[in-house]
């Protein structure tokens, strides 16, 4: 594979957070959101998939995956917003 070209004092870190995106499985999920990229994040994107082979889409729905996992606080606002509706 591509991404075992990576070496240097990093590799194994790169290599952790490669294969948590391969073992990410988006495919099974249902819903299909259409996201808006600056250009940046786009050619970045587009160069991880060159470097790597990982699909894009993947990509997007781990990093979003673990937004919400690691800043519950997110998850707190929807609750209240959604307490405010109710009420």
């Amino acid at each position: 594979m591509i991404w075992n070209l990576l070496a240097g004092k990093d590799a194994p870190k790169e290599k952790d957070i490669l294969e948590q995106i391969r073992a990410f499985d988006e495919k099974s999920q249902k819903v299909l959101a259409h996201v808006r990229l600056d250009r940046n994040t786009a050619m970045m994107l587009k160069q991880l998939k060159l470097a790597t082979g990982l699909d894009i889409q993947q990509m997007i729905a781990f990093s979003v995956s673990e937004m919400l996992r690691q800043h519950p606080e997110l998850k707190i606002i929807l609750k209240q917003f959604l307490q405010k509706l109710n009420e």
